[in-house]
């Protein structure tokens, strides 16, 4: 299996890639596959919400992703603005169009329900979806996954691998950073080349080349809307947007070399994070929850170090191929292994990207990114509220200032250490396993726990 970068990068909304971009496509997923003459036959539907997804969902939108899958929508084509009347159209009028054709009864307080109580066995982030005909007799039934990053499985594909790349052979394949190093040393190539021609193999090079463009495009978007926007984020928290006003007080203070730099850097962070706990369109990179450390590593390359094209290119390639390791040999879920997964990742990936971007040899860029996630080893996913805002939105502003200072710990050595970015990630593989399911994405445990929603309305 090969992850590429059109499976790392996923252009969707927020809050969540493994809570609302995964249930979206898992809800469309079920109707899809299942045969024309049973769709037809559907008079009820039944979706219950299991684990992380349970006792989290309704902060992070899982409620509505599942009614807008149901629906026929797409993370990534649906139309944001109209979000909020579609699915308080299926609430008043207890109707659902599935697939947007035929109409069914559908209550959402009694046809979706959030079971706290029980686990699905492949993943704490499971789904189960059952349909009836008009006579009550089930018609079918399964259980889906949304194993983060958007990422969505079957049991049979969560052991066999499939949702993990695709099946088409490339020129330079790898499943380690060391398999990587050593193709790339016996060809004498710089990383971004093997991952570029691995990536032509799978598409025409206008399509990679194109897509890497709507992936950055989308991400400075972001951040611009981000900078823009004012008020108060949606959820119960009631989290006064700050993006704008940090971006603000930046235009207005003196210029210093280092420190007005990573003041930007947290400042984009902030205003992607913003957007997606706003429900905003965002890249999952890999995932929602860490949707700011790459963009803002990004924008710091290009408003800071002279960035051009190719640079963003080498950036993305880098990046993706970090992922993509990162997701094969432990895992991108909060609910899997805590935030070390999400943000924790999303450094690694900034680091390596901003090595490769600026340059910087392949024993460096894989040292950038060891680095980086090094450095998240053991961090919990405890989010406040069930929302994707506190802790979350600043912890991507230090997990991108940790990937420029990864990048440039890197890029003054030599690219010799001690600890490999396979070691890394088997050891952020382990210490999820070890780690108690309360600091998980449950909001069981952690900060979620020592300041409670009471706490900071009041």
């Amino acid at each position: 299996m090969y992850i590429s970068l059109f499976d790392m990068f996923k252009i969707g909304i927020g809050p969540s890639s493994s809570h609302t971009v995964g249930p979206m496509r898992a809800a469309r997923r079920f109707l899809m596959e299942l045969p024309a003459a049973t769709l037809d036959a559907i008079d009820r539907l039944e979706v219950v919400l299991y684990g992380s997804l349970a006792h989290t969902g309704h902060g992070h939108g899982t409620d509505v992703a599942v009614l807008l899958g149901l629906l026929g929508e797409l993370p990534d084509l649906v139309d944001i603005e109209h979000v909020p009347s579609q699915v308080q159209a299926v609430r008043d009028t207890r109707q659902l169009a599935l697939l947007g054709r035929r109409k069914i009864a559908f209550d959402v307080d009694r046809a979706l329900v959030f079971n706290r109580s029980d686990l699905l066995p492949v993943h704490s982030n499971g789904m189960r979806f059952s349909a009836f005909d008009a006579q009550d007799a089930p018609l079918a039934q399964r259980d889906l996954y949304s194993i983060g990053g958007g990422f969505v499985v079957d049991e049979d594909e969560a052991f066999v691998g499939s949702p993990r790349g695709v099946m088409q052979p490339v020129p330079y394949p790898f499943e380690s950073m060391q398999a990587l190093l050593e193709t790339a040393r016996g060809e004498g190539l710089p990383l971004h080349q093997l991952l570029m021609a691995n990536e032509q193999a799978l598409r025409p090079e206008a399509e990679v080349r194109e897509f890497m463009a709507q992936v950055a495009a989308t991400m400075s978007g972001c951040i611009n809307r981000g900078l823009a926007a004012r008020g108060t984020l949606p959820g119960g928290l009631k989290v006064a947007r700050r993006a704008g006003a940090l971006a603000e007080r930046l235009r207005q203070a003196p210029q210093h070399a280092s420190e007005g730099a990573m003041n930007w850097v947290s400042a984009y962070a902030i205003a992607v994070n913003e957007e997606n706990a706003a429900g905003g369109r965002v890249v999952t990179a890999p995932t929602n929850g860490a949707a700011g450390v790459v963009p803002a590593v990004l924008r710091y390359y290009l408003d800071f170090r002279n960035g051009d094209t190719p640079g963003t290119e080498r950036f993305l390639l880098a990046a993706a191929a970090v992922g993509g390791l990162c997701k094969r040999n432990a895992s991108i879920s909060g609910a899997e292994v805590g935030c070390q997964g999400e943000v924790g990742s999303a450094a690694a990936m900034a680091a390596a990207g901003l090595a490769a971007a600026l340059g910087a040899s392949n024993g460096q860029i894989e040292n950038a990114a060891e680095i980086a996630l090094e450095h998240h080893l053991g961090m919990t996913c405890d989010p406040i509220g069930g929302l994707v805002q506190i802790p979350c939105i600043e912890r991507n502003a230090m997990g991108a200032v940790k990937a420029i200072n990864a990048c440039s710990l890197a890029t003054l050595g030599d690219g010799e250490h001690h600890v490999s970015l396979d070691q890394a990630i088997d050891t952020m593989r382990r210490t999820g396993e070890d780690m108690q399911s309360k600091y998980k994405e449950t909001s069981l445990g952690g900060l979620a726990l020592t300041v409670s929603v009471r706490q900071v309305e009041c």
